[in-house]
């Protein structure tokens, strides 16, 4: 599994001009899952994720986990995270999971998010839709995570 990790001061997901996630501070996490990853994964992600210690504290160093900051986390499915892009000019994506075994790993990300940080703390985007990210990068601080 990958999780691109971005601190942001807002993200929003829209599908169809609809807002179906949307946090005011924290973690925009963008969620890649690899055709052999195992579900098994997921703890210690999550776990490394609320943990991290990348936002700043009183003197401007990164000191404090979102759960410190009392931050929110807006989760999204990004399949092309294990698009690979070595040969010819399209992106293959035969690394990536099946879909309909994808979104069980998805829904059970943020399940796992949600007990660490509270249900009202962890919003979704649409998995499979087309979505529209609309976000304001914090520092800019941006993370890759794998697993």
């Amino acid at each position: 599994m990958r999780v691109l990790i971005q601190r942001v001061k807002e993200a929003r997901v829209t599908v169809e001009e609809k807002v179906v996630g949307e946090i005011s501070g924290g973690l925009l996490l963008f969620l890649g899952i690899h055709k052999d990853d195992r579900e098994e994964k997921i703890p210690w992600l999550v776990n490394k994720i609320v943990n991290m210690r990348i936002f700043e504290d009183d003197q401007g160093k990164m000191n404090r986990s979102i759960i410190d900051a009392q931050g929110r986390i807006l989760v999204v499915s990004q399949f092309t995270l294990y698009g690979d892009c070595d040969k010819g000019r399209r992106p293959s994506f035969t690394e990536t999971m099946p879909p309909t075994q994808a979104r069980l790993y998805y829904e059970s990300f943020a399940v796992q998010l949600r007990y660490k940080m509270g249900a009202d703390a962890v919003e979704m985007g649409s998995f499979g839709s087309h979505m529209e990210v609309h976000l304001v990068n914090n520092g800019p601080v941006t993370f890759l995570l794998s697993r």
